[in-house]
């Protein structure tokens, strides 16, 4: 059932998807991942829409996944169905996700699900106060949602290597300079400069930038389909250990984890 988190509207021929959780950092409910599929739906099944902008209100972008929602669903070993209209998110399958080109405008902190969601995106512009962080090794389990494969061609193995098994933050200056956004700009500016984009797309014939769409990622899908299927098994099997114990407790408790490896 919705939360009302996720906010939609059309403007011309751009779909602007809000995420407006402020008061718990903008952090990702099941519902919210979702009703975001169903925004993105809603982009790929409307001919009047061309591109869709995503943003978020208050001073972060996302603080992450709601871990004391999503801990359960991880401990069943799959993802939250997604709901009929939708399309998935993550787009581990490219059959099922959104085929128009989407601009993302990133602010404060952007980890966890942010960043994974983020790498689905086509063209980012980051405020200078952005910090974006893959924390899951801090908890004792990994990323799901494409991070363990997505970031390493963005920005190269060693770079994704060092960002994935540290937990550590990377800075707007450093994910510029790595590739990872497009555009740098002073806080506040990140939405007015993404709709920019977005509407310079909009103004392009419709059919030769989805086809460019098409053809670009082709070029890289096989390797990433392949992975993708391995996941969440290999999610299950540390779902189960005393290290992701530790971690959620940690989590919770705001200190830092003791893991054993067992």
């Amino acid at each position: 059932m919705s939360d009302g988190y996720i906010k939609v509207e059309k403007k011309g021929h751009i779909l602007f998807i809000g995420i407006d959780r402020v008061d718990k950092m903008n952090a990702f409910s099941v519902p919210m991942y979702q009703d975001l599929g169903l925004a993105l739906g809603r982009l790929q099944q409307d001919d009047d829409l061309r591109c869709g902008v995503v943003y978020a209100e208050g001073d972060n972008f996302t603080s992450g996944l709601d871990l004391m929602e999503w801990g359960a669903t991880f401990g069943a070993g799959s993802m939250p169905e997604l709901p009929k209209g939708a399309v998935d998110p993550f787009a581990f399958d490219e059959d099922n996700r959104v085929m128009k080109p989407v601009v993302m405008a990133i602010q404060g902190r952007c980890y966890t699900i942010g960043q994974e969601y983020m790498l689905t995106t086509d063209i980012r512009v980051a405020a200078t106060d952005v910090r974006f962080a893959q924390l899951e090794i801090k908890r004792g389990i990994y990323p799901v949602g494409g991070g363990t494969i997505r970031l390493l061609h963005e920005i190269g193995w060693g770079n994704a290597m060092r960002y994935l098994l540290t937990g550590e933050e990377i800075t707007a200056q450093e994910a510029y300079r790595l590739g990872l956004v497009q555009e740098l700009v002073e806080p506040g500016k990140q939405l007015e400069r993404a709709v920019e984009i977005a509407e310079t797309i909009a103004a392009q014939a419709p059919l030769g930038v989805y086809a460019t769409l098409r053809s670009a990622r082709l070029a890289r899908a096989n390797a990433e389909n392949e992975a993708m299927k391995h996941l969440l098994p290999e999610l299950l099997k540390l779902m189960g250990t005393e290290d992701v114990q530790e971690g959620m407790m940690s989590f919770m408790e705001r200190r830092k984890a003791n893991f054993k490896g067992k």
